[in-house]
């Protein structure tokens, strides 16, 4: 039966979503990510050009592999998704150019497809299997505080790999395996949360698949006809997109501040490897506490809609003064407000999900969480490539600024507002 913990139920199944969340982030390339283009001799405008390229082919492929997730199984969609991220981190590793890396970025892109919105929908399935959907926030932040223990474990190993390899190609091969874990996870989910609409044998394989595709069409179709979820879907892309595109930036900041610290002397190159790594690794601890209490913070307003718009405005205004503490050489406190964005994004992620999922039916829930993350990735093809031209025209305080500044300005439509007309 499994315990409960203040309404949680903590069965077998609750530890291997956890399970999951913690492999799924042992990707211990996040923290060097860009230092390692970098350190390839790419520009800004290069990586992120890389990163365009990764998110327009997860835009392509989002909305039919969430299609095949829906009605074909969502563990099957997870088990391939698996598989594409480790053909992408072996590319990395062994070809290291432009042209492969951006086969690998595609690589990825499958594996983003096929994951986003899918593992969601199936621990909201879940729950709704248990009569636990009122807890949704709650369970959905608790499972995915164990990704950022993940992240954290995952900053200090990449550090410790970094550091004695002397460079940063190491930790895509490092990653595989707790990508290899992940794959064989996913093969133990129970056969009940492979979730798809059911064919009808007798009309044969073909006429059944095209008959679950427009079903799930239908229901695609009824999210854009529904005002609340179109622009709870921005709020959560719009905000999301922006994140994801300035996050990483936190590295070569990091890099440039260690630089300058009179400590350390002796690790010369070194020490920015060192405090990157235990920046990660506190930040990533920040993280999973502030998702495990996403719930109390949802509690301090009078609805989900309220938190969504509250933690949206604060948000953008708080990665505008980051570029502006950056520009005036306040680095160390450009770096705090860096970890304070990564709190605030893991206090808002389960609010934001929970709100989606209330106005979207749950026959589609993968289809339309995987909508939410193509517009995510749309906004992120758009930006990342502006922020790199950016940060090699002028800095990269101003990309930050200029990116912030955009989404204040688009804040009025993205204003969630539960009993405003459907029309």
């Amino acid at each position: 039966m499994g315990k409960k913990d203040s309404g949680i139920l903590r069965d077998l199944q609750f530890y291997k979503f956890s399970a999951y969340g913690f492999l799924k982030n042992l990707r211990f390339f996040d923290p060097f990510i860009i230092l390692f283009f970098r350190q390839m001799g790419m520009s800004f405008l290069e990586i992120g050009t890389l990163v365009s390229i990764r998110e327009v082919a997860t835009m392509i492929l989002e909305v039919p592999t969430g299609f095949v997730a829906d009605a074909y199984g969502r563990k099957n969609a997870m088990v391939f998704a698996f598989l594409s991220y480790i053909i992408s981190f072996l590319i990395f590793y062994f070809f290291p150019s432009f042209l492969l890396y951006a086969a690998a970025m595609v690589f990825f892109a499958f594996g983003e497809a096929f994951r986003t919105g899918t593992h969601k929908a199936m621990i909201l399935d879940y729950l709704k299997s248990k009569g636990l959907s009122h807890l949704k926030v709650q369970y959905y932040g608790s499972t995915r505080s164990w990704s950022q223990v993940g992240s954290a474990v995952s900053a200090l190993a990449a550090g410790a790999l970094v550091f004695y390899s002397g460079g940063y190609r190491i930790v895509f091969v490092a990653s595989v395996v707790p990508y290899i874990a992940g794959l064989l996870l996913m093969i133990s989910y129970p056969q009940s949360l492979n979730v798809h609409h059911r064919v009808d044998r007798e009309a044969g394989i073909l006429k059944g698949a095209l008959h679950n595709i427009c079903d799930t069409m239908r229901g695609f179709l009824d999210i854009f006809k529904n005002r609340n979820a179109l622009k709870a879907l921005f709020n959560s892309s719009l905000y999301d997109g922006l994140f994801k595109t300035v996050e990483d930036y936190l590295q070569p900041i990091l890099k440039d501040f260690a630089l300058t610290l009179p400590v350390l002397l002796v690790l010369q190159e070194r020490r920015s490897t060192v405090l990157i790594a235990a920046t990660y690794f506190l930040l990533y601890l920040l993280t999973a506490v502030s998702s495990k209490n996403a719930h109390r913070f949802a509690n301090l307003f009078r609805s989900l809609d309220t938190a969504v718009n509250v933690g949206f405005l604060a948000g953008v205004v708080l990665t505008a003064m980051a570029g502006v503490l950056f520009d005036v050489d306040l680095k160390i406190l450009t770096i705090l407000i860096f970890i304070l964005l990564h709190v605030a994004m893991n206090f808002r992620r389960p609010v934001m999900v929970s709100c989606v999922s209330e106005y979207i039916d749950a026959s589609v829930m993968a289809t339309g969480l995987s909508v939410e993350s193509q517009m995510k990735t749309l906004t992120v093809a758009v930006f990342a490539p502006l922020m790199g031209l950016l940060a090699d025209l002028t800095d990269i305080g101003v990309g930050i600024i200029v990116l912030s500044a955009i989404l204040l300005l688009a804040f009025p439509l993205v204003l969630v507002r539960k009993h405003q007309s459907q029309d």
